[in-house]
């Protein structure tokens, strides 16, 4: 696999969100990304005990704001080749897709993580 390099267009898997973004600078094992649009927002409450509603301290955990660095390993990097949606369109489809599935699911992990996400909502596109 050639290495990307900087100006790529690629998605990146950062904690538990999936983003659109562009490549700015190349780490030894990871690359700096600035994200330009979201695909999957990231999920609420505990990593380490995921679809876990009881836990000490249930976390919200926002999507990586619009143009935003971050460090993301180089295997969660794949080039991208399609139209970017613009930024809001695309976290506006992340949640209410997140959403769709929490309502579905029926646990108490989703209906604590629904809460989280529709609070998130509020602060987003106020």
């Amino acid at each position: 696999m050639s290495e990307l390099k900087v100006g790529d267009h690629v998605t990146a898997i950062y904690k538990t969100g999936k983003y659109i973004g562009e490549i700015t600078d190349i780490r030894p094992q990871a690359y700096l990304v600035r994200m330009l649009a979201v695909l999957k927002h990231p999920m609420q409450g505990d990593l380490h005990n995921p679809k876990d509603a009881d836990v000490g301290f249930f976390h919200q955990r926002r999507a990586l704001a619009h143009r935003e660095q971050a460090n993301v390993p180089k295997q969660m990097v794949k080039l991208y080749d399609a139209e970017i949606p613009e930024y809001v369109e695309s976290l506006k489809e992340a949640i209410a897709k997140m959403k769709q599935e929490l309502t579905e699911m029926a646990t108490p992990w989703a209906e604590q993580s629904l809460k989280l996400v529709e609070e998130l909502e509020g602060e987003y596109f106020k």
